[in-house]
C-alpha cells in the first residue's frame, strides 16, 4: 500500500511559486493572515487556510507544493 501523504503547511516559498511574489512579498502576506486569523508568531498557515484567504482553491495549490 503506497500512501503519499500531502504537506498541511505553507510557506513563503510555495507562496512565491503560487503568486509569483517575492520571498519578502510572501512572508509579508503570512504575517497578515497570522494576524487576520489571531494565529501567533509561531504557529502555521495550512493550505486550507490560504486557499480560503488567496481565492485559489486546493487542489491549485497542492500542485505547487514540493516536499
Amino acid at each position: 500500500m503506497d500512501i503519499k501523504l500531502k504537506r498541511i503547511c505553507i510557506y513563503p516559498k510555495d507562496i512565491q511559486r503560487i503568486t509569483g511574489k517575492s520571498e519578502k512579498s510572501a512572508q509579508r502576506l503570512l504575517t497578515k493572515m497570522k494576524k487576520e486569523l489571531g494565529k501567533e508568531k509561531h504557529q502555521f498557515i495550512t493550505v486550507k487556510e490560504f486557499a480560503q484567504y488567496s481565492g485559489i482553491s486546493i487542489e491549485i495549490i497542492q500542485e505547487y507544493l514540493y516536499d
